[in-house]
This record gives structure tokens, sequence and C-alpha cells, in this order.
């Protein structure tokens, strides 16, 4: 075929042919998926998860009948009224008076119901130096925290008249506004502050404004689009506040990774000489055949989170799978006929020190000629690949070696929900008010709930077990008490309010726990006919959720695993390239496992990115990493491995062909995983160590994986196993063959500059042309 043409076959080809010849059609396509998918979405709304759920177990038993009953707990609230020194003792008339001063204040803003005295509830502490007065709030629950700034006010009114007691106030109105205060400008600031970093960034790789704004308008499109699907979608999945976050990181990261891939290849073939049609068509059948091998792993590691049982994190899975699939469909099919309408305007806006022409006057092609190739700036790539094919068992041990090292300290991986301070430290008045009632009042900020459902609750032999369920409780040293009843005869439900012994420590909590399901229970409310009794609150629920995370471990990572193992096998045709892309993904999440423990567990440079004292990784972090790491760890390993056995079936000796796969690869792997690191880095910065956590995580093993593992690793093992990389054993010809994208070798290009001689020696290695 004349001109350098390639024939082309395959989804990817054929789609960006497609888009090509029908530019304004494509075009039009896409943006009017966004606008219905948006409108759709607008119109239907987003159903959110259930409390319900959230969860299986015991916690999810007790939030169905809560449900079923109709009733609507309010937003409880706690001031802890407590002696500053040891003179003043809760039976004091001063101390009388500032619980009788409270009690109005907040009575008297409107905002309030159900305001007890601890007289009357009997919460005071053992030593009499603290008491808690304990209201519910008006209205709504999940909106209380809207409502509680004037219950607020009025309580640091009656502090400044009792100045020697602490006046504090604390529950889950007040918690939410604190944190809402706190942070939500904190994550919003982070969200819109990824847009403009990758955008910088882009500007730096790509020296146009044009083209560096093309994979950030592909990759918002396809966030927008997802956004209005997730509300489509959520009257059959419900969604949360975590999956959209956790949706635009991944959405931002995939869809910038996607668009550079294409666009660095089209500009690439168009720096080779080669007319901009054919360019483009070059660019749909390899770099579009390896996105859409690469957003179908990252699909089928997402899906992995399905199986966890977990609302959230189904919510999550589900969210991230689908914007990995529309970024996947705009960049086969959006962005050729964009690239196609624009010609040479995508160069438009050129920043002349940063752009490509600047930097290739002076430099050379990935083939050593001076053609001007698009990749000069894997300069430092070549050198390092020289060493590593050089030495490539050397090479494999120190780096393996260096990254077992790293990944040690997994081994020893504490995991726990997080409590307040360990979430937030002491930065936030409330957490120093959360540890006091704790301290004072073990269990008593947030006490056990047994939800009792009994065809009839007032009948005598059921309040006779609930009152055994409550001295039982406290003797046998679950709770220290008070043991609290509240009944509800329309619906013939009770709550039994438990404050466990253990209070903040969450290992004795759980144990108190054990013993109120295990023990306490079975000897009293389940002696009684028809009588359901499951036990929820903070500490059931994080132990639910613990179990059910436990629980899907392995199925997940087995779904994980297996499925990309397969993916990978039928897409290279390769068995050996599908076991080494396994084995290298599992070895960059270990590394980024054992940096987690060492910053945040340990404390080793914990002050480096604040998160002194905390001592555990949050419990949901590993699995979610894993899932998450894993997909997106596959969108460098298939770009590279796509670009060297193409060299290969182009007949380059394997060597050769890991050269040129992976330094002509080396620029866009760089800049991908640099929009990728800032952005994550970015969550690491935030004040809730969760997020900092992940931040980190993220940013750690994307850094790791495009430099160790891409750029020493996988050659060096590829190196060593020469040949057997495309080892396939014959029975395995059956299976279903999905490398047919891969173009013909093209025709010799007319040289663009005065010809060299077909071969010579340069910088030790053999040039050609």
């Amino acid at each position: 075929m004349g001109n350098g043409e390639t024939r082309v076959r395959g989804i990817a080809a054929r789609a960006g042919g497609w888009s090509a010849r029908h530019r304004w059609a494509a075009v039009g396509i896409w943006v009017l998926f966004v606008v219905l998918t948006m409108g759709i979405g607008s119109a239907v709304g987003q159903a959110e998860v259930k409390d319900s759920d959230q969860l299986k177990g015991e916690t999810s038993t007790a939030a169905h009948i809560v449900e079923e009953a109709g009733i609507k707990e309010p937003a409880g609230e706690t001031i802890l009224i407590q002696a500053k020194g040891d003179g003043v003792k809760a039976t004091d008339p001063a101390f009388r008076a500032a619980v009788a001063d409270v009690m109005k204040a907040v009575e008297e803003t409107g905002r309030v119901t159900d305001v007890t005295s601890p007289y009357d509830t009997q919460t005071i502490s053992k030593d009499g130096r603290s008491a808690l007065v304990q209201f519910d709030m008006r209205g709504e629950a999940e909106t209380a925290g809207e409502r509680v700034e004037p219950v607020l006010k009025a309580v640091e009114g009656v502090r400044h008249g009792h100045e020697q007691l602490r006046i504090e106030e604390i529950g889950s109105a007040s918690m939410m506004k604190t944190f809402d205060d706190a942070f939500g400008d904190d994550f919003q600031k982070a969200e819109y502050s990824a847009v403009p970093v990758a955008l910088g960034i882009l500007l730096i790789a790509f020296g146009a404004v044009v083209a560096a704004l093309l994979p950030v308008a592909l990759s918002i499109t396809a966030i927008m689009a997802t956004m209005g699907l997730m509300s489509i979608v959520s009257h059959l999945i419900p969604m949360t506040d975590a999956a959209g976050s956790v949706m635009l990181l991944v959405g931002l990261a995939v869809g910038v990774d996607y668009c550079l891939f294409y666009l660095r290849r089209e500009r690439e073939e168009r720096a080779a000489g080669r007319d901009a049609q054919t360019a483009l068509r070059v660019a749909a059948a390899t770099s579009g055949r390896a996105i859409i091998v690469s957003g179908v792993t990252v699909c089928v590691a997402m899906a992995g989170m399905l199986f966890t049982g977990l609302a959230e994190f189904e919510a999550m899975g589900l969210a991230s799978l689908m914007v990995v699939g529309v970024a996947m469909v705009g960049s086969v099919t959006v962005l050729p006929a964009l690239l196609s309408l624009l010609g040479e305007r995508v160069e438009t806006g050129r920043i002349p020190f940063l752009h490509p022409d600047k930097r290739r006057r002076n430099g050379r092609s990935v083939d050593g000629s001076a053609n001007g190739s698009a990749n000069t700036e894997s300069r430092f790539w070549t050198a390092v690949l020289r060493v590593v094919l050089a030495r490539p068992a050397l090479s494999l041990a120190v780096a393996a070696g260096a990254l077992l090292a790293v990944a040690a300290p997994a081994l020893s991986m504490k995991t726990q929900n997080l409590t307040l301070d360990q979430e937030f430290g002491d930065s936030l008045p409330i957490v120093q008010t959360y540890n006091r009632v704790n301290e004072a009042f073990p269990g008593g900020s947030e006490p056990a709930r047994v939800v009792v459902k009994a065809k009839d609750i007032n009948a005598p032999d059921v309040r006779s077990a609930i009152a055994d369920f409550r001295e039982q409780a406290v003797g046998s040293g679950a709770s220290r008490g008070p043991v609290e009843v509240k009944v509800h005869d329309e619906e013939n439900l009770a709550f039994v309010y438990v404050p466990l012994v253990g209070g903040s420590d969450q290992d004795k909590a759980a144990a108190s726990l054990e013993k109120l399901r295990d023990e306490v229970r079975p000897g009293t409310l389940g002696r009684v006919d028809g009588v359901q009794a499951p036990i929820t609150g903070g500490v059931a629920a994080s132990h639910d959720f613990n179990e059910q995370l436990v629980g899907s471990v392995v199925p997940v990572f087995a779904f994980v695993v297996v499925f990309a193992f397969v993916l990978m096998l039928l897409s290279f045709r390769s068995l050996t390239v599908a076991i080494t892309s396994i084995v290298l993904n599992l070895l960059s999440v270990g590394a980024a496992y054992g940096i987690l423990v060492a910053v945040f567990q340990h404390g080793w440079g914990a002050s480096l990115v604040g998160a002194e004292g905390v001592g555990a990784i949050i419990t949901w972090l590993p699995l979610f990493l894993f899932v998450i790491l894993f997909g997106l760890s596959m969108d460098y390993h298939v770009f590279v491995v796509s670009r060297i056995r193409e060299a290969r079936l182009r007949g380059r000796t394997t060597n050769e062909a890991i050269k040129h796969g992976v330094v002509t690869t080396a620029g866009v792997v760089t800049s991908a995983a640099v929009i990728m690191v800032a952005v994550f880095a970015i969550f690491g910065t935030l004040s809730m160590q969760s997020m900092k956590q992940m931040g980190v995580g993220l940013a750690a093993a994307v850094l790791i994986d495009a430099t160790i593992i891409r750029g020493v690793l996988l050659p060096a093992v590829m190196a060593l196993l020469g040949e057997r990389n495309w080892y396939l054993p014959k029975w395995m010809n059956r299976l279903p063959d999905l490398t047919h994208d891969e173009p013909e070798p093209p025709a010799p290009l007319a040289p663009a500059v005065p010809p060299v001689p077909p071969a010579r020696e340069d910088e030790g290695e053999t040039v050609r042309v």
C-alpha cells in the first residue's frame, strides 16, 4: 500500500476509521450521549444506599426492622458538663445550676426535643466530676448538622457563665457540622485542583494548549456522562458519596491516560513523516487496541468490588467500572474524530520552550537518527535500558530485592476502623470532647443498641426478658451501665442502649459486644419465642463490616487475578506475558502495602505527611487499593507490552523489541504517571487519615509501577526469557484470538530529512531506519 498506508482490522481500528470518516457524526453522538445521560440522571435523581443495605449481619437486620416499623430516629446530642479540678462535684449547687442553665438554653432554641437531666438518667461519672445532658434534634437526622448551630451557640453562651466547668457538646449533628466545616472545603479544593494540575502537566508534555486540553476535555465529559449514568443505575444499585469521589479520581486518571496514549502515537507517526490520515489509522490500530485491552482489564478489576457484598464497595466498583468504560469508548471514537477535525490545528497555542519541535532540533529519535521523532525525552530511559539489557539478571535481582524489602513491612500490617482521634488527630476540639466523654463514660458516647422486636412488646415475658438483659449486661462485665430502654408501643419495638466496656478501645469494646451477643442475649431475650433482638451500634457496625470484608478478600483477589490473567493471555497470545504481568502487578501492590505500613503504622517518615500517631491502616484500604492498583497498573503494562509485541512482529529481535517498546513509550508513560501521582498526592494532603492513606498508597504504587516495574523489572524479565516471552502451548491455540488489531508492517517512508546510511553504530547500538 502506497504512502505507508496501513491495512488495519479490529474493533479499535474500525472505530477510529469510522470516526475519522464521519467526524461530525462521531462528535455529535458523543455530545448527545453526555447531554442525555446528564439530563436523564438529573431528572430521575440519585438513590442513596439505605442504612439497612450498608452491611450484612445483625447491623443490617436491625436497620431493616427499624425501617419496616417506619421509625425515623433523630440525631442524638450530648452535652458534657465536667469539673476542671477535683474540688467540684456533680452534687454541688454550682454544678446543678450549670445543668439547669444548659437544659434551659437548648430547649429555648426550639430545635431540640426530649432533653434529659443527668440526675434523672443517672448519667453521672463514677468520680462524680462529670455529667451528661442528652437530647434529640428535631427533624431529619441526615440534615441535623445544618440545624445544630443555634444549639451550639446556646451551649457556648452557658459556658461563659460557668468558667470552673467544661461545657462541651458532641453528637451526630454537631460532629456532622464540624466535619463539614473543617473538611468539606478540603475535599472540594482537592477535587477542583486535580484538573488544573493535570492540565499543567499535559501542557509540559505536549507543549501546545489545544493538544493539552483534549485529554482534559474528554475526561471531564466522561465524568459528566458517568455522573448521569450513576443516577440512572442507582435505582437498581444505590450509590454513595464515596463512590462519586472515587469515580472522579479514576475517571480523571484513566481518561487522561487513554487520550495521552492515543495522541502521542498519532504525533509520533506524523513526526516520522506519515500523512495525517495514515498517522491516525496507525494510532487507532495500535494505541486504540492497547486502550481497549487496558480498559477491559481495568473494568474487570473494578468489578471485583462487586463480590464484597458491601454496599459501599459495590457502589465504588460500579461507578469506577462505568467511568473507565465511558472513557475507553470516548478515546477510540470521539478522539479520532476530533483529531481528524483539528488536523494541524491540534498544535494551536504552542509554547515555544516546551513544544516537541523545539526539543527535537537538538535531539535524536529513538532509533538514533536525526529525523525528529517525538520521543527525544526518553534519553534517560535509553541509558537505563542499555544497563538493564546488558545485565538483566543483576538488574532483576537488584530491583526485585529492593521492592521486596519495601514490601516487607506489609507482613505486620494491622488493620482497623480508625477512631476519631486517629482519623483527625487533635486538630479539632470535638475530638478532645469525644475522648473526655469516653474516659468518663466508657462506651457512653456511642453505646451498643439492641433492637427488640416482639408481637407484644409489653407482654410480661418480654418485659421480664428485657429487665434480665439489662441486669446481666452489667453483671457480665460487658457494660458498667446505665442501660437505658426506650419503648415504641405502637410498633412493638424497644431500643436498649448499652454502654460497652472498652469505650474507644476497639478491641475491648468488640470483646464486650461479643459477650452481649453470645452470652447475655441467648439467656435472656433469646428464651422468649418470637422475639428478635439484633445488636447494632458503632462497634457492632465496625465488627460486622470487618467480618464481611475479611470473608470477601479471597474471592475478590481470585476473581481479579484470574480474569486479568485470562485477558492478558487472550490479548497477547502468550502464557509467559500473562504470568509475568500478574507477578509484576502483585509486586507493585505489595510495595505499596509496605510503604503504607511503614509510614502510617510504624511511623517511619510519618511527620512528612502529617500522619504521626495513627498506628494502623484503615480496614477497607488494602482491598480497595488492590483492586484499583491492579486495574490502573494494567494501563502501563498493556501499553508497553503492546509496543514490544508490535516491534517483535515487525522483525526485530526480542532485545531490540524490548528496547524499542520501553523507550518509545517512556515519555507517555512518564507523563501519565506524573499526572496520576500528582492527582493522588493531592488526596494525600487531606487532613483525614483515611484519605491521606489512600492518596499516599495510590501515588506510591503508581510511581513504583511506572519506574521500577516498567523501566527495569519488565525489560529485565523479558530479556532473560528471550523468545520464551511468546510461548503459548499448542493446546491453547484453540482459545479466542484477541490480537487481530495488530497492523501489518508499514511500507518504508520517504525520509523526512536527507537520508542516512542503512545501518550504523551509534552509542553502542545498531540503528535501523
